[in-house]
Parts: C-alpha cells; structure tokens; sequence
C-alpha cells in the first residue's frame, strides 16, 4: 500500500529478558539515588564537624575523626565504584559502615546529638533491601545507639534517648512502605508497555496483513480523510489512477456508462466522493488516451465517527470493468439486430392474419384459430418492441418535454387497462389522484405509468387492488403505484430493475413477463430528470414511486408551487 507506512520488519514480541534489565535499570537508579544520599550524608557530616570543632570539641577527637573519615571514605566508594559489575547485595556495605561510623562518632561524644545520622543509612537500607534491609538497619543502628548510650548512664535522664529509636523505627518503616510502593508501581508499568508493546506488533501485523490483502485484490481501494486527503491507497488503485488523472494532472475525458454523454471534471467519481457524495457502482467510461477507451465501476461510502457525529471520511472501491461493459454493449447489438430482423416479418404476419379475420365466409374454428395467432403474434411483437427498448440506451430515446397534466397521463392509463383484456376483476383506485404538473415527455410518461400499471395488474391476486397517487411537492412530482400483489423479497428489491430480472414469486407463480419493463422504466425517467423508487413485502404487495420534474429548470419553486395549487399530500 503506497501511503501507508509499512510495518517494521523484524518486530517481535518483547523478550522475556526485558523485565529482568527493567529491574536491573530500577536497581542502578536506586544506586545512584543512594550515592546521592551519601554525598547529602557526608555534606551533614563535614558541616557537622566544623561546627563542633568551632565551639569546641569535648569528645574523643582520634574516635570521632575515625568515623568521619569512614563517612568521606565511603561517600567516595559510593560514587566511584562500578556499581554495574557488583552484586546487589554488596552496596549494603555503604549504609552499613555508615552506621558504624555514625556509632564511633557518637562514643567520641554522646551529648553531640549525632544520633540523628543513623536516619541516613537507616532510609538507604529499607527502601532498597526490603524487609531484611529495614529490620537490619534498624536493629544495628538501634544496638549502636544503646552502646553509645550505655558509655554514658546519664542519659537515660534525656528523653530523647527514648524517642530516637521510635523515630527510626518510624522512619525506616516509611522508606520499607514506599519502596514496596514503589515497586508495585514499577511492575504495574512494567506490565502495562508489556500489554502496549504486543498490542502495538499485533497492530501492526494487523496493518501487514490488511496491506498485503488490499494490494492482492484485484480492485482499486482508497480513504478519503475528513479533510479530503488520500491516507490509503493500495496497488489496485496506484495501477488505475493514471485513468482518473492525465500525466499533467488534468482530468482526462470521461463519459456516462452509455459511452455518450460526456462528464465534467467536477462530476468525476474522485471528485464526488471528495464532496462526500455517496453512491454504488457508478459505471463511467474514461479516456486517457485519445482513441483508448476504458470502463470503471466505483463505489464510494462514508464511515461513522463513533464518538462524534460527523464522518470518519470515505472509502472508495475502484474496479476495471471494460470487458464486462463491452461484453453487454456486444449482446445489446446483437439483440438489437436481431429484433430488427424479426419485427419487419412479424409485422407482415400480424397485417395478413388481420386480413384473414376481415375475410367474408370464414368459419368460426379457422377464426378461433386465426384469433389466438394474431394474439400470440401481437403479445411477440411487444415483445421484440421491448427488448429493442432495453437494448437502445436512454440517451438515444428522442425525449420532447413539456409543461402537461399528470392526473390526465395517470387516468388515461387507467382508463385503458380497465377497458382491456387484462384487468383480471382488479379494481383500481383513483380517489388519492391529486392535481399535478409536471416537465417532461407526455407519450414517455404514458409510457412509464402504462408499465407500472400493467404489472401491479399482472402481479396482482384475482380481485384485488392498485391505488395510484399523483401530488407535487415544491419542484418534484410523486407518482405512486400500489398494489395488493405477491410482493418483494429482499433479493428481488436489489436486482428488481436490472435487465430480464424476473422475481422468484412471479417465476413461482407462472406469471409470463420478460423482465424488460421496469429496467426501461428506470431508463426513461431518469432520461426525464427523475428517478423510480420501490417499497414492497414479500406477499402483501408492492409501492413504486416515480419522481420526475415538477416545472421546467430554472423555474422559481414558488411558480412551481402555483401550477399545481390545489394539490394534496400523499398519505
């Protein structure tokens, strides 16, 4: 696919080791966060130290500058060692000399308050030794302090000797709790880029996969973003997108799907879809080169926006199908010719049976027989009539429209299928014919309102019933057909107005037809500037609804409305 990124090659899911170096990477942090620790440890000290040798030093000076010299030796230990290369366990060599300096510090001078540095090793040991480090630390700082304390009986006098072995206990206890804390936290985010590192590699073999299946097609995909930027666009339609665009970049010659009417650059199926336009396998004919002629089918679909109510933007679906149009445009010239050839003697047949019926003398078997010839004939007739129809395209049909009364087009169609052969006992319903005006062929609209007509008749139960409906609504006027016929089914609504269709119940029920008459229809009013729609139950009946132009284009829709004052609302 040419705009998607591709995925990574060699991603795998992550190694079982990467929690192992995320622990280790959480250790040396802690590492360096204790040697910063020792170095806050050891500004104390040195602080400490000049300040108590500034008002005068009591103690032992050789003991207290032992551990002062440990505290500084250790600080550098701390930040100097390659703590990377040395076990764990061996960095509880710092904290614990430290308490061992702090104890030496204290025996030189008991009344110093240096009791207080245990606070130091003490918070190092339990945040980064767990349990063991916390009640190591405290007991050795505990027992060092009490040594200290036992050099000295007086201070058993001093509450405080009391209070600081509860402050760090306390303390301790804190630096345990927030280190456990802490620990959960990390493998909680340890976990958590685990489950997004293999959400992330199964999306993109997703993506691989959606990639690989989309170039494979046969077909043309593309998006269309919100904004109207192409964000995917596969193989298929990389190959077809020299059709949409010439190599200047201009739209290239492109033509309906009768090969005739030309297409301006705005009306171009990108160009549409861009618009947001939705529509299913619009045919047009493209020429990219003068001379090479090629036919595509392209479907464009909005998406939803789940959390918002605008679109997601489109997808469209591009597929060549110049040999399938071809291949229809053959068989409708073979048709062509050889209905032409068959109407010329069917019509000399039909002329010289009429001329056997108005013979004098003729006896009445020979006339029974001569009837059923010139119905037959005549039934074949119409039918070569229509499949000459469906084989010429809508634009070749000459259309002549005009200002006419639709209610007078619908009654006298009505009027002629109930004067007819054909009306089986089904009564037809005028009482919801409104006034209506309408732009268009009047003899094409016959036409139409005949055939629509004609099969809710033939489709019909003996005896039912077919209502016809006529209002105009602003610049549209709406024709209904409704019958109490053997209805639709799903799959019939879909192909109802494709060519020599014929629905399963009307096959089931034996009903002759050729499958001609709606597709012609169709053809006919959209040549009008309408369309035909279709709302049918499978076995309660169908509604066709035909909508063609109201007024002439480019009339005001309030004169639109005045030509048809007086008309009512469908119900």
């Amino acid at each position: 696919m040419q705009s998607l990124p591709s995925p990574t090659r060699g991603v795998r899911t992550r190694s079982t080791r990467w929690p192992r170096l995320d622990a280790a990477f959480a250790d040396r942090a802690e590492m360096r966060s204790a040697a910063l620790s020792q170095l806050v440890l050891a500004g104390v000290v040195l602080v400490l130290t000049f300040l108590m040798f500034h008002h005068g030093f009591t103690g032992n000076v050789p003991l207290f500058f032992a551990g002062v010299v440990i505290v500084f030796v250790l600080t550098a230990v701390a930040i100097a060692a390659p703590w990377s290369r040395v076990p764990l366990a061996w960095t509880a060599v710092v904290p614990v000399g430290d308490i061992i300096a702090i104890s030496l510090m204290r025996f030189a001078d008991p009344a110093a308050g240096t009791g207080m540095l245990f606070a130091f090793p003490v918070l190092w040991l339990s945040a980064s030794f767990g349990l063991a480090g916390f009640a190591g630390g405290v007991s050795m700082a505990v027992v060092g302090f009490s040594a200290s304390v036992a050099v000295e009986p007086r201070q058993f006098t001093n509450f405080g000797v009391f209070l600081l072995p509860v402050m760090l206990i306390a303390i301790g206890a804190t630096a345990y709790t927030g280190a456990r804390r802490a620990a959960a936290q990390r493998r909680l985010l340890r976990r958590q880029a685990e489950i997004l590192a293999q959400a992330l590699e199964r999306s993109r073999h997703q993506e691989q996969l959606l990639s690989e299946v989309l170039d494979t097609a046969d077909l043309g995909v593309l998006h269309i973003e919100h904004g109207g930027a192409i964000s995917i666009l596969n193989d298929g339609e990389g190959h077809l997108q020299h059709l949409l665009t010439d190599p200047d970049g201009a739209a290239p010659t492109a033509y309906e799907r009768d090969g005739r009417t030309r297409i301006s650059a705005d009306q171009l199926p990108l160009a549409r879809a861009l618009r947001g336009e939705e529509f299913d396998d619009e045919r047009v004919w493209i020429e990219p080169v003068a001379g090479e002629r090629r036919a595509l089918s392209v479907t464009a679909h909005r998406l939803a926006n789940t959390d918002s109510e605008s679109h997601a933007g489109a997808v469209v679906v591009c597929r060549e199908v110049t040999a399938e149009m071809s291949a229809l445009q053959a068989r409708d010239l073979l048709v062509s010719s050889v209905s032409h050839e068959l109407r010329t003697p069917l019509t000399s047949i039909i002329g010289h049976i009429e001329l056997a019926l108005d013979s004098p003398g003729l006896p009445p078997s020979a006339a029974s027989s001569l009837a059923i010839a010139d119905r037959n004939a005549d039934r074949l007739l119409a039918l070569v009539g229509d499949v000459l129809a469906a084989s010429s395209h809508a634009a070749t049909l000459p259309m002549t429209p005009e200002d006419v009364d639709v209610l007078e087009i619908v009654k006298a169609s009505a009027q002629s299928i109930v004067t007819g052969d054909g009306s089986r006992n089904v009564t037809i319903d005028l009482s919801r014919a409104m006034p209506a005006r309408g732009y268009v062929d009047p003899l094409r609209l016959r036409q139409v309102v005949d055939n629509l007509l004609s099969n809710a008749i033939k489709y019909n139960r003996e005896g039912g019933r077919v209502s016809l409906m006529t209002a105009t609504r602003g610049r549209k006027t709406l024709i209904l057909v409704e019958d109490t016929g053997v209805g639709l089914d799903e799959e019939d609504l879909v192909n109802v107005f494709q060519r020599y269709y014929r629905g399963a119940a009307v096959r089931r029920a034996g009903v002759e037809g050729s499958g001609l008459g709606l597709s012609i229809s169709r053809d006919i009013v959209r040549r009008l500037g309408g369309d035909i729609y279709v709302n049918s139950t499978l076995g309660v009946g169908s509604t066709f609804t035909v909508s063609i132009p109201a007024v002439r284009p480019g009339v005001a829709t309030q004169t639109a409305a005045d030509a048809a004052r007086g008309t009512g609302a469908l119900t």
